[in-house]
């Protein structure tokens, strides 16, 4: 509802912001759920709100319907966006957590992560006054260090292709363990059999791209919706809680592979 999207190969139709999906049941279901893809909605099936929509309809408007008050309706959709930006803050510096070598840091790593979870606690006006860019950077930093201590585990020469333009890139057989591809565009690339065990791809846009063969292995914040929007097959190792997405060619049904 609240969120629009436009006729591509993503989706099959457009949708203005604050319109219902025409795939919208009465019950707040998807209609076509089961079958996003094969319907034209791939893009549904890359998106992860991290819990933002649940908070925000089950907790911060306690579980008012947006569809009989137009206000309520306004506000929420209004707020969905800043919620869903410290629900993803949450969602990584839990992942920084857990590295072992992040251990020097893991003090500060839980105080940013409980000064972000009050923040989700807040009521609808205060929520808007977040300032959602600067509590980004406050917590990047921390997330870059983490990365750093865990990377520094890895032996050899670790590349750096930060940002990086690398759609539809050659990377086949590539060793990237430890790399750092932070935000880099990997949409279409090749990296059939790569060694990513260790890399950090936060924000990496693997659309489209040939994971087939790869080792994903403790890929540092990888999340789920990443995997599903990439290409891959029973060859690709993933680490637990993350599973290979369904539309995998001959996939299994879970963690390392």
């Amino acid at each position: 509802m609240a969120l629009p999207f436009a006729a591509s190969a993503d989706f099959a139709a457009d949708k203005p912001a604050g319109t219902p999906c025409p795939n919208l049941r009465e019950d707040f279901r998807c209609g076509i759920h089961a079958r996003l893809r094969e319907s034209g909605f791939a893009g549904c099936t890359v998106f992860d709100c991290f819990g933002a929509g649940q908070q925000v309809s089950q907790v911060t408007f306690g579980g008012r319907d947006w569809r009989g008050d137009p206000e309520t309706a306004r506000r929420m959709f209004a707020v969905f966006p800043v919620m869903r930006a410290l629900h993803e803050l949450l969602r990584y510096l839990s992942d920084a957590m857990t590295f072992p070598a992040a251990h020097p840091i893991r003090a500060q790593l839980r105080r940013a992560f409980d000064d972000v979870e009050t923040l989700t606690g807040q009521g609808p006006d205060e929520l808007l006054a977040v300032d959602v860019e600067a509590r980004r950077r406050e917590v990047n930093v921390l997330l870059l260090r983490a990365s750093e201590l865990a990377r520094a585990r890895v032996p050899g020469r670790k590349h750096n292709h930060r940002g990086a333009d690398l759609i539809g890139a050659k990377l086949r057989g590539a060793d990237l363990r430890g790399a750092s591809l932070r935000g880099a565009y990997l949409t279409g690339a090749d990296l059939r059999d790569a060694d990513l065990r260790a890399a950090d791809v936060i924000g990496a846009d693997f659309r489209g791209a040939d994971l087939r063969g790869a080792d994903l292995t403790g890929s540092l914040f990888l999340t789920q919706p990443q995997l599903s929007a990439a290409n891959g097959d029973a060859a690709t190792r993933v680490t637990a809680p993350l599973t290979r997405p369904a539309h995998w060619a001959c996939a299994g049904t879970s963690g390392a592979g």
